[in-house]
């Protein structure tokens, strides 16, 4: 029988929640439980893939295909746990499905409401596919008392009542601020939010507290008193300097030992935090360092980024080395060559990522043009890829090579792909319909061409899985003019017809992908293209 742990963020501040539910549930799998986290958004999207990134930040892809919430990512990192399509549920998909129902008739003619429809169909997404797991952490986007998480907060509150005593469990993410001007922190944010929390029927059992100073016993006690808890279950929860010190922090605090306590285990195995251990001082000891240059759209945000930026820090981690990340935005690259030469070359290597639209091409071209010409490592993911392969067919004597999503060209490098084959058959798509859901997503298999550069990266690998999310796909139609110019499509798909690894074997490290592969990096177990890259431009570093 799984132990329910429900998440919530405070009034003022639920930063951090995401972060929290992942170094908890590693500290709880530290010790030999079986853990899975869910999240709950807010949000009417059917799905997080319909928002920019500058609103929401990534969008984070799964095995099976979902489109989710970023803090999956933090999910899987941290526990080394798949995510799946049952793992992430916004408030969209639960009233789409519930509509669904109606028009069919699935009510008979009920009036259909938020109460019990809604919460109910909420409670059955908490507890499905439970499996064996020990612990399952439940995370609700949003703050409390926002008007879009009021139906999450009532579901919480019916399973807390409908479930075996000791099996459910509620923490609070809350913010103690400090007030430079008077010199002291501020318990009151915490005691309104619990307050508020406790109106909606929910009764905190853990406090984690948000803050950027130590939290003195006095104000410890003073928080358990008014908030109705044991000065125990009040832990601090201070700014790290990374955030894989985090789940070390949390263990120092007491956090996992008060949530076992909570539920009445007394006696569980003490955790095993020496991976964790590993991971930090590879961080905080690095024998190494470069600079990568990360040359996208959407720099402004690095949220947009985000398995991308930790992908590259274990990439770091493999080496030991210490990775600066330099975000540079491609529009700069889309005048004068000066600008190109000045930004790029201090850069040890050159990262080019995804994105969608035209906005920025023209700048991620001239860096895959600089790469290439100044040997420095080159590293090209989804658009990434593309952009090499556009890249490399001007230069085999194709001026007008572009891609159909930029508009139209008489050389479609790249076009849109309007059916596929997958395991579960033939998959297909209309090239003016809808934008949602319609990308080629989730884990497709690759086969690698026999004693190229990227079997080698894979351990030597014929076949590999990666995830991907993209509408547009390199024309194979091109494949040979391309290679005649050094550009080898080392990586297939199985059934041969669409491109997925390009790679340039006169060059000391020169690798496009058409996926996705910063979402299967793990600091425990860095994605080998990742470790490669970071290697070649360390080796780089010394040649400059």
């Amino acid at each position: 029988m799984a132990r329910y742990i429900f998440i919530t963020g405070g009034v003022v501040s639920s930063l951090g929640k995401g972060l929290m539910a992942a170094s908890l549930a590693s500290l709880l799998q530290a010790r030999g439980y079986k853990v899975r986290i869910r999240k709950f958004d807010p949000y009417l999207n059917v799905d997080p893939g319909t928002m920019s990134p500058y609103q929401h930040g990534e969008v984070y892809v799964t095995d099976d295909g979902a489109e989710t919430d970023l803090d999956l990512g933090h999910y899987e990192r941290f526990t080394g746990v798949s995510a799946r399509q049952s793992d992430n549920i916004t408030s969209g998909r639960v009233y789409r499905d519930i509509i669904a129902k109606e028009r069919r008739g699935d009510y008979l003619g009920a009036t259909v409401q938020v109460i019990p429809h809604v919460t109910d169909a909420i409670k059955e997404f908490a507890l499905a596919d439970q499996d064996d797991h020990d612990f399952i952490l439940c995370e609700i986007g949003g703050t409390v008392g926002d008007i879009e998480s009021l139906p999450f907060m009532e579901a919480i509150r019916q399973l807390r009542n409908e479930l075996e005593p000791m099996q459910t469990l509620s923490v609070h993410v809350t913010l103690v601020p400090y007030i430079a001007a008077a010199g002291e922190l501020k318990t009151k944010p915490t005691q309104h939010s619990v307050r508020e929390l406790a109106s909606l029927g929910i009764k905190p059992d853990v406090l984690l507290c948000r803050a950027e100073h130590p939290l003195p016993d006095g104000e410890r006690q003073k928080i358990a008193n008014f908030c109705n808890v044991r000065k125990e279950a009040v832990i601090p929860a201070l700014d790290a300097p990374s955030i894989y010190s985090v789940p070390l922090q949390y263990h120092l605090e007491g956090l996992d030992a008060e949530v076992l306590r909570g539920f009445g285990i007394t006696d569980a195995p003490a955790p095993d935090l020496s991976s964790w251990n590993d991971v930090t001082d590879r961080y905080f000891k690095p024998e190494g360092e470069v600079t990568i240059g990360v040359v996208g759209k959407y720099v402004g945000l690095p949220d947009a980024y985000k398995s991308l930026n930790e992908a590259l820090v274990h990439g770091g981690l493999a080496n030991r080395a210490k990775v600066n990340i330099k975000w540079i935005d491609a529009e700069l690259f889309e005048g004068d060559e000066s600008e190109i030469v000045s930004e790029l070359e201090p850069l040890h290597g050159i990262l080019v990522p995804g994105g969608f639209g035209e906005r920025g091409s023209e700048g991620k071209i001239a860096s895959v043009r600089f790469a290439r010409e100044r040997k420095v490592p080159f590293f090209g993911i989804c658009l990434g890829m593309q952009m090499a392969c556009i890249e490399g067919a001007r230069e085999a004597g194709f001026a007008d090579a572009s891609s159909t999503e930029f508009g139209e060209t008489q050389e479609p490098v790249v076009g849109i792909i309007t059916e596929w084959m997958t395991e579960a058959g033939l998959q297909e798509r209309e090239e003016g319909g809808d934008l949602g859901g319609t990308m080629r997503l989730g884990a497709y298999d690759a086969k690698l061409g026999a004693n190229s550069h990227v079997s080698r990266i894979y351990g030597g690998a014929e076949q590999i899985s990666e995830r991907h999310r993209h509408r547009y796909e390199v024309n194979a139609r091109y494949i040979e003019p391309l290679e005649g110019q050094g550009l080898v499509f080392s990586g297939m798909s199985p059934d041969g017809l669409l491109p997925e690894i390009v790679e340039r074997p006169d060059h000391p490290w020169f690798v496009g992908v058409q996926f996705h592969p910063e979402l299967k990096s793990r600091p425990f177990d860095p994605h080998p293209l990742f470790a490669g890259f970071i290697e070649a431009a360390l080796a780089h570093s010394r040649l400059v």
